[in-house]
């Protein structure tokens, strides 16, 4: 189960991983009925300007290599204080269930250390329940719930102390 992170920089990696958020999180977007018409920021409906923007932004890109294939991609965030936000956090369908997520999050949290931060904040679709429990398994709690406007679910804020 040896896989490899490493921080995005080419356009290529870029696109790449487009592909690799878009397969990830459309699993989810159809169950949730999610379209981009109702939820355009779902990461299902990502573009590569997304994530140019993003990496403008001084937010770091990481894929999740096995074998030399991307199979992962999250991004990690930091405030102006020590907390840090992780979005995006995408496996592809066929790799699930394997331990690469929580490989990634074990990468996550020594990342944060390293860079100062003391504290991660996470937002999932409320009502994904095997999600959600799987963060708790991980050592989130949930902080609030939180409904917006622009989105047709609840939000549910979670964080976890590093």
């Amino acid at each position: 189960m040896d896989i490899e992170i490493r921080e995005i920089v080419s356009e290529a990696e870029l696109s790449n991983s487009v592909n690799v958020i878009r397969e990830s999180f459309i699993t989810v977007a159809n169950q949730f009925k999610l379209t981009r018409e109702n939820a355009p920021s779902n990461a299902a409906f990502i573009e590569l300007e997304d994530l140019l923007k993003m990496k403008e932004k001084d937010i770091h890109l990481f894929g999740v290599f096995k074998d030399e294939i991307q199979i992962g991609f999250f991004t990690v965030e930091r405030n102006d204080n020590d907390l840090c936000y992780l979005n995006k956090l995408a496996v592809l369908p066929g790799y699930r269930h394997n331990g690469y997520g929580k490989k990634m999050l074990d990468f996550v949290f020594l990342y944060i250390k390293r860079a100062g931060g003391g504290k991660i904040s996470i937002g999932i679709i409320n009502e994904n329940l095997v999600l959600k429990n799987w963060y708790i398994q991980s050592g989130f709690t949930e902080t609030v719930i939180k409904n917006y406007p622009h989105l047709p679910f609840e939000v549910c804020l979670m964080e976890k102390n590093v």
